[in-house]
Order: structure tokens, then sequence, then C-alpha cells
């Protein structure tokens, strides 16, 4: 193998791929990334044997080859070089790397012992914005929590309809669910749902939320594979293959509120440092307390510390229904605040044990259910 490329190509390469090669003991290979050429192309790939990534770009390739090379060393190496031209060649299984005043030999690993990371290009695809889908997908990437006795909540679910894709998390504790209702329909001969690794879901959002254009996505029974292309050629740029989480997702539609005892219309800004503030005397319970009553414009928030002290404070709020007194957990409060776009909340209440929900002012597209602290 023999090419030419320039540094800041390859480091860009290297910072995607390098994200997904794992540190482990029993198979070593997997600290390696895959250099492989191929006409015109150069590849990087890499693999945990749960998420593998392929990256291409152009490069002046004078002799085809393939070797592997440890991820992090190689990756910080190139990191290191001036942004010049490159010129890499293999021999023996040894990769030599010019560059400038640099002259450099790194140990590898034959290509053949390798995991083959497949691909997925058989059956049905979709294509859609990038940058919409990241955006969506990363209003409830962070809800969900390993779980070993329920492992299909250890996953972000999706669900893929003709004009439609709804994405959805839980922990049980609290719940988000995001849909992007389409302009142009997908031409599906049937619906998908699958549970993607929260850990997946984290490196599309990563590897392609500052990308622009068409990110497509190829469906198979147990595996998914996401692809963007080249802006000067229609050749893949990046493939992320991720496995799926086997089971069946909890029937979530069950749990969010179909009506509401109250509602509370109020500023999202303020209500945001008003919980941030309670949050400091909130104790080991994380605890914080909303209470309004029939007929009051505002709402009260308050949180206690024995050890500590106290924090009362008073929102602007329009309201409606029936008084109320409950508990939350601030984390989750803050983290559905958070992923709310609009400048003003709707949050709505059923008594002191159930469920309360969030939502944006003006858009029907996302909403968030918290579960209360329940009274002792």
């Amino acid at each position: 193998m023999r090419l030419s490329i320039l540094q800041e190509k390859l480091k860009e390469g290297l910072n995607i791929v390098e994200r997904v090669s794992s540190k482990s003991l029993s198979l070593p290979i997997l600290n390696n990334i895959l250099i492989s050429t191929e006409k015109n192309f150069l590849n990087l790939a890499a693999t945990d044997l749960e998420v593998g990534i392929n990256w291409w770009v152009l490069a002046k390739i004078e002799k085809e080859g393939k070797i592997t090379i440890p991820s992090r060393l190689f990756s910080s190496f190139i990191n290191l070089l001036p942004n010049k031209k490159i010129d890499i060649k293999e021999e023996k299984n040894n990769i030599f790397i010019e560059c400038e005043n640099y002259n450099t030999q790194i140990k590898g690993i034959s290509a053949d012992e390798f995991p083959i990371i497949p691909k997925i290009n058989e059956g049905e695809s979709v294509s859609f914005d990038i940058n919409l889908f990241c955006q969506s997908v990363n209003q409830v990437v962070d809800i969900p929590v390993l779980s070993t006795t329920r492992p299909e909540i250890s996953g972000v679910y999706f669900y893929f309809n003709k004009n439609l894709i709804t994405i959805t998390a839980t922990d049980s504790f609290r719940l988000g669910e995001k849909k992007i209702f389409l302009k142009n329909s997908f031409n599906l001969k049937k619906e998908y749902s699958l549970i993607i690794p929260q850990r997946a879901v984290k490196e599309i959002i990563n590897i392609f939320g500052e990308k622009k254009g068409e990110l497509k996505v190829y469906f198979s029974t147990n595996q998914i594979m996401f692809e963007s292309f080249m802006e000067e050629t229609e050749h893949s740029q990046i493939q992320l293959v991720s496995r799926l989480i086997e089971g069946e997702y909890p029937n979530y539609k069950e749990i969010i509120p179909s009506k509401y005892a109250t509602q509370i219309i109020l500023d999202k800004n303020e209500f945001l440092n008003q919980i941030k503030a309670a949050s400091l005397f909130s104790g080991k319970a994380n605890e914080v307390k909303i209470k309004s009553g029939s007929g009051d414009k505002t709402i009260e928030i308050s949180s206690q510390s024995s050890e500590l002290g106290s924090n009362k404070s008073l929102i602007p709020a329009k309201i409606k229904g029936e008084s109320v007194d409950i508990s939350f957990n601030y984390r989750f409060l803050l983290d559905g605040i958070l992923n709310i776009k609009s400048s003003e909340i709707i949050f709505e209440l059923n008594s002191d044990s159930g469920p309360g929900v969030l939502k944006p002012v003006g858009d029907d597209s996302y909403i968030y259910v918290v579960m209360p602290i329940k009274a002792s």
C-alpha cells in the first residue's frame, strides 16, 4: 500500500472512526483501525462489535493494500503533524509515515484478523435531512439507562412510518417522545419499529450532527446502517452500522395522560432558573415542590435541606384547573425543560401521584412525561 493525503483530511477521518475502537484485552485487534485503499479512495474502519464505522476520502493512491494500526497511537501522532502532505506506505505489517521533518514507523497487525463490518444495502431504505434528525434525537438520547433486567429500555426506540418518524426513550421514571413530521412520505412497504443502543445513537449525533444534506438509513432484521455521502461525488463518506436491541418496547402510550387536572403555562427561562435555584437546597432526594392554589396567578417553587437551609420563590403563570401540591426530582425536570425549544412551557399535572407532562407552547412534536416523588 502506498498513498498520499493531506494531514487535515486524515485527521478528520481518524477523529470519527477512533470513537468506536475499543480497549479490549480479549480481542486486541479491536484496539486497531483498518486502513485500506481501493481505486482513488482511502478507507478507515473501526468496530467494537456493537457499532462499526467506515469512513472514505479521496486520496492519491499509488498502490492498493490494507493493514490495521493501533487506533490511539496513530490518531495521536497524526494530530501532532503539520497540515502538510503525508506519505504513507505499508511493508510487512508496518506502516512508514513521512511528513515534512517527520519520518516514522508504526507496527501493525494483518488486516486478515480484523472483524468484518457488515454492509446493509439490501431491503428497504429511507432518506431525510441529517440536521433535523440529529437535533430531534438529541432531545431524548440522554434519558435511557443501562438495564440488564429490561434491556429494551437501555436504547432509543424508533418508529418509521410513511410520513412520520417517532423517537422515544424512557428510564421508567420519565419519558421523552419526539415526532418528525415529513413533508415527503417515505416509499415504504411496511412500518419499521426498532430499538438502537443508546451509545450508538449518541455516536450518530456526534458523527453526523454538524453535517448537512441527506442521511440514508438501511433496515435489516437485527442491524441498522446510517450513511452520508461525499459532496464532490456520490460515493459514501460515512457508514455507521449498529446492532439492534432485541425485545419489544413497552407500550408507553398507556402512561401518557390523555387529560389533566391542572394546566400551568409559564416562561421557560424563569422556570428553569427557579428550578436551578431550588435544586441547591433540595437535599439527598433531589426534591423540589411545586404548589399553587385555585385561582392563583403564580406558582410557588420550594425546597429545603436540614443541612443547607431552604428556598422559596414565586413565578407568574397562567393556571387552569385544580390547586396543586406536588414534588419532583429536580434533575428530571431540568432535563425536560432544557429540551424544550419554545419560550413558554405547558406543564400539565394530575394529582400528587400521577405523571406530569411538559411540552412546548405551539409545538405538538415533543412531549416529556415525568413521575412525581410520592409523599412518604
